[in-house]
């Protein structure tokens, strides 16, 4: 099974297609690791667009 590009977006609640390190689209920005089938979580207590930056 192919990765997810890099660059790939997902929204908070939305389950993590790729292990890896995930960046907040936000700002302030973050880099958060999450391994495959982990749920997004909230940021600054909203709903944001997290982008595949690293796989690990």
């Amino acid at each position: 099974m192919a990765k997810s590009p890099l660059g790939t977006p997902v929204l908070t609640g939305e389950k993590c297609p790729e292990s890896g390190n995930w960046e907040a689209q936000s700002i302030p920005s973050a880099i958060i690791p999450l391994t495959k089938g982990e749920t997004f979580p909230p940021y600054n207590n909203q709903s944001i667009i997290w982008k595949l930056v690293e796989y690990i």
